[in-house]
C-alpha cells in the first residue's frame, strides 16, 4: 500500500507564512476550513510551515481518515512564501521543487546590457 499517491490528490494547497505546527489534525484541518473557506475532506493535500523553515506539515483526507505528515530537513531550508494571508495552489512539479529545496516559482530576471560609451574603448 502506498502510503500517498500524488495521482490522487485533488489539488495541493500550500498555506502561506507562519503555522503553529503544534497543532494536529484538528487545529490544521480548521487552519484550512476557517481561514481560506477550503474544505479539509476534499482528498486535497494541504502544506503548513512554521517559524523554522526547515520542517512542515501535511494534511490529507484519503477518503476514511486524515492522513498527518510530517517531515524535517537536515540540510537546508524550504524556500516556503511568507504573506500569511494567503494559500497558493500548486501543481506536482511546485511541490517537487519546494521539497527539493527550490522556490516553487522559478525567478527570472530580465538584465539589460550595459550602454555603450564611447569612452570605454
Amino acid at each position: 500500500m502506498m502510503l500517498l499517491d500524488i495521482c490522487r490528490i485533488k489539488g495541493i494547497y500550500l498555506v502561506c507564512g507562519k503555522t503553529d505546527l503544534r497543532r494536529g489534525i484538528d487545529g490544521l484541518a480548521a487552519v484550512v476550513l476557517n481561514q481560506f473557506q477550503l474544505d479539509p475532506y476534499s482528498k486535497s493535500l494541504y502544506l503548513f510551515c512554521g517559524t523554522r523553515k526547515d520542517r512542515f506539515k501535511a494534511l490529507y483526507w484519503d477518503g476514511d481518515g486524515f492522513l498527518l505528515l510530517y517531515k524535517r530537513i537536515e540540510n537546508g531550508r524550504l524556500q516556503w512564501p511568507t504573506n500569511t494571508n494567503e494559500v497558493k495552489k500548486l501543481h506536482a512539479k511546485q511541490l517537487e521543487r519546494l521539497l527539493s529545496g527550490w522556490a516553487i516559482e522559478s525567478s527570472i530576471r530580465q538584465v539589460k546590457p550595459p550602454k555603450y560609451s564611447s569612452h570605454n574603448c
